[in-house]
C-alpha cells in the first residue's frame, strides 16, 4: 500500500507525513525512492521514538526530521506532498489539515470511500485510487492551491 506513492510522486519531493504512527506510508517509500525528503509528525512521543530509531536503522536518519507533537501544533511544513493514513478522528481533522498544509501542494491520503463527503464538502477536487488488493480501501489524490 505504501509504495502507491510511487505513482503519483516525482523524484526529489519533499513530504509531510501527519500521524507517522509505525512509519507508513513515508518509511518504506524512503526506502524505495532515495531522493525523497520526509518529515515525520507524531504526537504520541512513544511512537516518535520508535520513528527516531528506525529511521536510524535504516540509514534515513539524514533525510528526515521527526516532530513529535500533534500536526496543529506544528508550523506549516516546507513539502509539496502531505500524506497521511491513520490519523485518529482523520474525518473530523481532515478540514484542518487541509486548511494547515501548504500551497500549493498534493494531499495523498489513504482512507475509505467516507473521504469523498468530507472532501466535496470542502470544495476540493480529488482523484480516488483504488489500492492493490482492496475493495474498498483508496489513495485520494487532492491538489491544493
Amino acid at each position: 500500500e505504501s509504495l502507491t506513492l510511487n505513482n503519483h510522486v516525482p523524484e526529489d519531493a519533499r513530504i509531510a507525513d501527519v500521524g507517522s504512527g509505525a512509519g507508513l506510508p513515508v518509511i518504506p517509500f524512503m526506502i524505495a525512492r532515495p531522493n525523497v525528503e520526509a518529515t515525520l509528525i507524531e504526537s504520541s512521543q512513544k511512537k516518535s521514538v520508535f520513528l527516531r530509531e528506525a529511521l536510524k536503522t535504516l540509514g534515513l536518519s539524514s533525510r528526515s526530521t521527526i516532530l513529535a507533537k500533534p500536526f496543529e501544533l506544528c508550523p506549516t511544513p516546507e513539502a509539496n506532498f502531505v500524506t497521511s493514513r491513520a490519523l485518529d478522528s482523520f474525518i473530523t481533522k481532515l478540514p484542518i489539515i487541509v486548511a494547515w498544509a501548504p500551497a500549493p501542494c498534493t494531499l495523498l491520503l489513504f482512507g475509505g470511500d467516507n473521504l469523498c463527503k468530507p472532501l466535496d464538502a470542502l470544495l476540493l477536487q480529488f482523484d480516488k485510487f483504488l489500492l492493490p488488493g482492496s475493495d474498498n480501501r483508496f489513495l485520494f489524490k487532492v491538489k491544493k492551491g
